[in-house]
């Protein structure tokens, strides 16, 4: 794992917490020498962790469309930072560099990301794992949702393994380096099947 991938808020959120998690988060993956890569903002908890990596002399890639970056909150001292047009092509971006993902605490933007690599993940579309750092146990309830998606018969119970839940930013990453993905199934199940 040379790089991951890590959604999250560009607000601080209610909780200090959270920005102690950032920053938790930033020196884990430098003391791993693993690469971050990012949304590229500047604030929120974006910042806090982009400033943790470069901090303690790690590097950290940033996506972002133009229309964030012209209103000034992209990240000026990433290592790198590629301006796209679209939120489209920064997801893709993103994706394209990470060996990994993992999702802090942010709002329903954070949730978009994570929902699809995870979506792409089940319908095979990549092999990389997926991890919530738990923060304040932030993510129980999307973990909850998940469960009873699974309960109640609209997600396969093996697709549970695709999702990797941590509150240690350090046995986060280590669970994510040793995670072997589910077998996927190779049709779709019907009610007619």
């Amino acid at each position: 794992m040379k790089r991951v991938c890590v959604f999250c808020g560009s607000s601080l959120g209610a909780n200090e917490v959270y920005g102690r998690a950032a920053r938790e988060l930033g020196g884990a993956l430098v003391s791993r020498g693993i690469d971050l890569v990012y949304g590229g903002g500047r604030i929120g908890l974006m910042g806090i962790l982009a400033d943790s990596v470069l901090t303690k002399g790690g590097q950290a890639f940033g996506v972002i469309p133009a229309s964030l970056a012209t209103k000034e909150l992209a990240h000026s001292g990433l290592t790198r930072l590629d301006i796209v047009t679209s939120m489209h092509e920064r997801k893709a971006g993103m994706a394209r560099l990470a060996d990994a993902f993992v999702g802090l605490p942010g709002g329903l933007g954070t949730f978009e990301e994570l929902f699809e690599v995870i979506t792409w993940a089940q319908l095979g579309l990549h092999r990389k794992p997926v991890g919530l750092l738990n923060a304040a146990r932030y993510f129980d309830p999307l973990v909850f949702m998940v469960d009873r998606a699974i309960e109640e018969g609209f997600v396969h119970p093996e697709h549970r393994r695709l999702i990797v839940v941590e509150e240690d930013p350090n046995e986060l990453l280590e669970r994510l380096e040793h995670h072997r993905l589910p077998s996927l199934p190779k049709t779709i199940r019907t009610a007619e099947s």
